[in-house]
């Protein structure tokens, strides 16, 4: 049976969250609101904030909750993850205040299976402390993250590995104190054996950022925080690669793990705070003699909206149980992949129109910088691209669909009425006798 309830104390736990994510992260919204400043460790200000708000949560038991007890985390199901991740999905501050940012989490999984002992206490212990940042580099300005078109290189020089080319999208690189970068090192063998990882100390030579781009939703076009970079021979010491030659994908994996239902749940979070809006702001504003939620319009928007993200905060918690099941070997392995594509599918969408309809509502005002609305609106297709193309998730799925059917067998389709009704008389031919 699928069972989505919650026991008192950990709903306790997820009620404080929600009292100080309201009061304390979405204050950390306002106050600090420039690009990327949650990623910042030099901003002084900010991290004078941040820093006792951290030691709330660590001190509640509630610090990077994604980890597993393997890694020193409580190990929370996928369940419980999903719900405290609804929560923290009202504010941009709230992952760092919760010390579940990314790529920092999914990087921080990397190096306590692979890194070495070196780079664990050099990395891996900031990193979890919240004391620095990370970077993830791996797709190319040229094939975006299809990994067959893939050109940055990484070439063994005697106890070194030695890498070329450019990456893009690298988020954060401006502010990491190391990148996680996939480059090719066998370009003959299959597509999933072709590429390795390598922890590379973002003070190595070699490592030139061309461009910080800014994305829909940022105020500032020259201020970004998803870096273009050109590695030129940047140099590596061997025991810096990640797992084993050709590895990288199976690297790469290791760091997504429930990544995208968090990610899904985050959206809910943050489409129940435009959903918030929308219903405040229907009762609130009058035009035509009457308030807004007096309209069918405004009414089929909201009737609209809270059907969508319903269905979608049940879909991700779903996928979130499955998962559960599966690592505990109630499922076969594999047995969420279809669910958590149709999560990722639908959360861009949803999104969309959630946050779409709230600022329709708010007119003038809603596509102002005075709500968030429009910044959450410009930012919403990033969502379609995170973690991999929407519409390889989309393919993928149909594919996987499409693997369990069988051909219709003669000429006509298996649900034809004449052809069932012809098997049915078979099997009763005086069904139809007076």
């Amino acid at each position: 049976m699928i069972d989505f309830s919650t026991d008192p104390e950990f709903q306790a736990r997820l009620d404080w969250m929600d009292r100080f994510v309201r009061d304390e992260c979405e204050t950390m919204d306002l106050l600090f609101p420039e690009q990327g400043a949650q990623f910042d460790p030099s901003y002084a200000a900010a991290r004078r904030h941040l820093k006792p708000l951290q030691e709330q949560v660590k001190a509640q038991g509630l610090w990077a909750c994604h980890l597993g007890p393997h890694l020193g985390g409580p190990g929370y199901g996928q369940v419980k993850l999903a719900l405290m991740n609804e929560i923290i999905g009202r504010s941009t501050w709230a992952p760092t205040v919760f010390g579940t940012a990314a790529p920092d989490t999914g990087n921080a999984e990397i190096l306590a299976l692979f890194g070495t002992a070196e780079q664990k206490q050099k990395y891996l212990g900031p990193l979890m402390a919240g004391e620095i940042v990370s970077c993830f580099s791996m797709t190319e300005p040229q094939g975006g993250a299809d990994p067959d078109v893939f050109t940055c290189r990484a070439v063994q020089e005697g106890d070194e590995w030695v890498i070329e080319g450019e990456k893009w999208f690298s988020s954060n690189a401006r502010f990491a104190s190391f990148l996680l970068v996939i480059a090719v090192t066998d370009p003959d063998a299959p597509l999933t054996e072709r590429m390795s990882m390598f922890v590379v100390p973002a003070d190595t030579p070699g490592i030139e950022i061309l461009r910080n781009v800014a994305i829909a939703g940022d105020f500032d076009p020259e201020n970004g925080h998803h870096a273009h970079i050109r590695y030129n021979r940047v140099r590596v010491p061997l025991d810096h690669m990640l797992g084993g030659p050709g590895e990288g994908f199976k690297v790469a994996q290791a760091r997504l793990g429930g990544g995208r239902i968090h990610h899904a749940m985050r959206t809910v979070g943050m489409c129940n705070r435009a959903l918030d809006m929308m219903l405040e702001r229907a009762v609130s504003r009058r035009t035509k003699g009457k308030i807004l939620g007096d309209h069918q319009l405004v009414q089929a928007k909201i009737a609209d909206s809270v059907i969508e993200l319903e269905q979608f905060r049940l879909l991700v918690l779903k996928t979130a149980w499955l998962i559960d099941e599966t690592e505990a070997g109630r499922l076969k392995h594999g047995a969420a992949r279809k669910h958590i594509g149709m999560c990722k599918v639908a959360m861009a969408s949803v999104y969309a129109n959630v946050v779409g309809r709230a600022l329709e509502v708010h007119g003038s005002l809603g596509i102002s910088l005075d709500m968030p609305l429009a910044k959450w609106y410009g930012g919403n297709m990033a969502l379609a691209f995170a973690d991999g193309p929407t519409d390889a998730h989309r393919s993928q799925l149909a594919r996987a669909c499409l693997k369990q059917v069988r051909p219709a067998e003669g000429m006509f389709p298996t649900e034809h009425i004449p052809t069932r009704t012809a098997k049915a008389l078979e099997r009763y031919p005086n069904a139809r006798d007076a």
